[in-house]
């Protein structure tokens, strides 16, 4: 049974690799092979016993398969219309989750009821953004407060699911498509956004309803405290209340799994409701002949486990503890047993049929390669060691069990997460979440008070642990065939002691570490052209040296491009340090990331043209102005800066765009050419200070695009083969404009845009300037297309 249960899952996490999804001609091949294991269901001899063993997993491969592609195409079928994209809609519906509070306002998931503008259509489930004010002016309307349940009629602007697509980044559209949010877009400032209804009592919006009265009183009680959001991750699961310094801190010590409703809590809590319903109902003998105590507590158990598990969002693991408990109370009402492994394998059934895109997720492989760790070092071994020495040993399991995943999924491990663990699992899971869901919801604010106390204690002896050296081990993205010899190697190390040559192991783990990425080879020139939405970001790669250009827009308060996007590209790239980093102007769309890359990456060098003191530059080293004449050579390729002069630097007058540096970067293979946003001024400048220097064979289209910029003169100057438009999905200023961009289609130039293109990789070498986009590269069935 098992066997099948993970074929089912391989056909499910194939399904989720496609480009395109099966037609339904397809399915005709499962009949054959329905109809010979049928043939074959009384044939015991072996070979036939093997074949229908194989033709069963492959049934069940292709039933994963089919399913998910059935899903996926039920899903996909509720489509926003391109044509109602940036439009004014009127709508009617409920506010299906839990706002989140952020700067600008407030964001939620919202199921449309009704859709009041005559020939608009609206999917069912869309996530949207009420914002108080924008652009520094304030709202006309300022935002109401939010409850889940409430019936509004609300005036959108909508748009489809689309997100940016770069090397090791986050997938917006699949985590959009997991959840089922079919749109997304931002509530209009109108007088006819009303709340109809205060309530709607449907069992959906009735929990999302407890978790806002739960964190209501969780805010009431502690205040603007420090821990205040850890407790709500921990009691309703709203990890977004987690401040992005604490969130650093419990990645950089491995316990951010504890942070999400994990299954240690679940099973904590249902364990403490059995154990006390056992107690209670064996005190009453009338309760007992009506209902064995077992089975009381088996039901209270489950139940619990069912309830907290829905208040704290339903993720991968809480579901998967979930599902393994109902299995182990079905198993005991029956008063049957039922293996470890199978339960698991159970469980994970369950998840795949409920949500076949949960294998997208990395909180998937975590929580139950999790577990099967444990249950491989567990189950079955001989002896019985002291508690002490078991747990060590699944605390080693676990720890070097999970190596291969987190490289691959997210390229780094803390180094110190054992001893970290070693402390917050038994702190938090039975100290600090007990007397969080007590407080949460009995009206005992002192229990609250020290459930705070002893996190903040917990916390600062993370913090201490994080501010280490050598805390966390980064390093490159590894190919995928040596994350599966290295799970092999895992296996291997954590058979049971005595078994012969287990040092074999770390020879199959080697390879995660030592095979290293390709990297440029003298004279060639690698250039990335990050796609970051509105902004700019490049990084330039030789042989020995990489420069980024740009660092790309902040996002908010507490998230931007660097830490979102640059930072893992840089290191699932395997480059550990960054010799310069140029931030071409002042212009928060191109120099937003770069506090957050100084903080995280070496960088032995910045030029840019920002004023001084800014705060951008904070922690930059070797900070100098560029200026036109700056050369330097690296590794045969030429870096040369063309803009602007150093006199311009004492013209106040000037714009900040006409003072943009401007980068030509020439190999032996071809050149290009980085204007950042430089306009007419500048570029008429260039032309007549400096014609021949402009001419490249790829240049990054500059300010991405707009009227101001690209004219006909410095088009021809440069004459590109290959020009690459910047510019963020349905944004705001319309770049770029179409009569731009016929002016580089007039010429025969190709031209790439960023927003349906994704990220851009240019290989400079012998065999020319190859070209390929993210989206080419890594195609999905419910990704944008081109």
């Amino acid at each position: 049974m098992l066997a099948n249960i993970l074929a089912f899952a391989a056909g499910v996490w194939l399904l989720q690799q496609q480009a395109m999804l099966p037609g339904p001609f397809w399915l005709w091949l499962v009949l054959p092979l329905l109809l010979l294991l049928y043939g074959l269901r009384h044939r015991n001899s072996w070979p036939l016993t093997g074949i229908r063993r194989v033709l069963r997993a492959t049934l069940w491969f292709g039933g994963g398969f089919f399913w998910a592609a059935f899903l996926a195409q039920m899903r996909l079928a509720d489509a926003l219309p391109e044509a109602w994209e940036g439009r004014d809609i009127q709508v009617s519906g409920v506010i299906a989750s839990l706002p989140l509070v952020n700067a600008r306002g407030r964001r939620f998931e919202f199921d449309v009821e009704q859709v009041a503008t005559p020939g608009a259509s609206v999917p069912a489930h869309i996530q949207l953004s009420w914002f108080d004010g924008g652009f520094g002016k304030p709202a006309a309307y300022p935002v109401p407060d939010l409850h889940p349940g409430e019936r509004w009629n609300l005036t959108l602007r909508l748009k489809r699911p689309h997100g940016n697509a770069n090397p090791y980044g986050f997938d917006y559209e699949a985590w959009l498509l997991e959840r089922n949010i079919r749109a997304t877009g931002y509530v209009r400032e109108s007088p006819a956004n009303r709340r109809v209804t205060a309530h709607v009592y449907r069992p959906g919006y009735l929990v999302e309803m407890a978790r806002d009265s739960a964190s209501r009183r969780l805010s009431r009680v502690l205040g603007e405290r420090p821990c205040t959001g850890v407790l709500k991750a921990l009691a309703i699961g709203e990890q977004s209340a987690i401040s992005p310094d604490q969130w650093q801190v419990f990645l950089r010590t491995g316990v951010n799994h504890l942070m999400s409703i994990s299954g240690s809590h679940v099973t904590m809590l249902s364990g403490l409701i059995f154990a006390l319903a056992y107690w209670l109902w064996r005190r009453s003998p009338r309760l007992s002949l009506r209902l064995p105590a077992r089975k009381a507590a088996v039901l209270a158990g489950a139940f619990t486990a069912l309830v907290y598990a829905l208040l704290s969002g339903y993720g991968v693991p809480a579901q998967r503890t979930l599902y393994m408990l109902g299995v182990v109370a079905i198993a005991l009402w029956l008063g049957r047993t039922s293996s470890a492994f199978s339960v698991l394998g159970l469980a994970l059934l369950a998840v795949l049929l409920l949500d076949p895109w949960a294998v997208m997720s990395p909180g998937f492989w975590l929580s139950f390669g999790a577990v099967a760790v444990i249950l491989y070092v567990s189950v079955g071994r001989i002896g019985r060691p002291r508690w002490l020495e078991e747990w060590g040993r699944v605390q080693w399991a676990v720890t070097l069990g999970l190596v291969p995943a987190l490289l691959a999924l997210f390229q780094q491990v803390s180094i110190v997460s054992p001893l970290a663990n070693a402390l917050a699992i038994p702190l938090i899971t039975l100290v600090v979440t007990p007397l969080t869901l007590l407080g949460t919801f009995l009206p005992l604010d002192f229990l609250l008070l020290a459930a705070h106390a002893v996190m903040a204690w917990c916390m600062a002896f993370l913090a201490w642990l994080s501010s280490l050296p050598a805390t966390v081990w980064q390093q490159h993205g590894p190919p995928p065939w040596t994350v599966i010899a290295a799970l092999c190697g895992v296996l291997w190390l954590l058979l049971p002691r005595g078994f012969p040559a287990r040092w074999l192991g770390a020879v199959w783990l080697a390879p995660l570490f030592l095979v290293l990425p390709p990297m440029p080879l003298q004279g060639e020139l690698w250039l990335t052209v990050l796609d970051v939405g509105q902004g700019l970001a490049v990084v330039a790669r030789t042989r020995e040296h990489a420069l980024l250009y740009d660092t790309g827009p902040r996002f908010g308060i507490d998230a931007d491009s660097g830490s979102r996007i640059i930072v893992p590209y840089l290191r699932g790239a395997g480059v550990r340090r960054l010799d310069g980093m140029v931030v071409s102007h002042d212009d928060i769309d191109h120099s937003g990331g770069a506090a957050s890359v100084l903080q995280s990456v070496p960088v032995g060098w910045t030029i840019s043209s920002l004023p001084d003191g800014s705060p951008m530059l904070v922690g930059a080293a070797n900070k100098s102005r560029c200026f036109s004449g700056q050369k330097w050579s690296w590794d045969g390729v030429r870096f040369e800066m063309l803009h602007p002069t150093w006199e311009s630097y004492q013209n106040t007058a000037l714009k900040d765009n006409d003072r943009g540096c401007v980068l030509k970067i020439t190999s032996a293979f071809g050149s290009a050419l980085l204007p950042a946003d430089i306009e007419r001024l500048s570029e008429n400048e260039l032309l007549a200070r400096m014609p021949d220097a402009l001419a490249a064979n790829v240049m990054v289209v500059p300010h991405h695009g707009s009227r101001t910029s690209s004219s006909e003169a410095f088009i021809h100057a440069v004459h590109p083969a290959t020009a690459i438009f910047t510019v963020g999905y349905r944004n705001r200023f319309g770049h770029p404009k179409e009569d731009v961009v016929e002016r580089y289609l007039a010429r025969g130039i190709e031209t790439w845009r960023s927003d349906t293109s994704g990220a851009l990789d240019l290989h400079f070498a012998a065999g020319g300037i190859a070209l390929q986009s993210q989206r080419q590269f890594r195609q999905r069935y419910w990704q944008a297309r081109d």
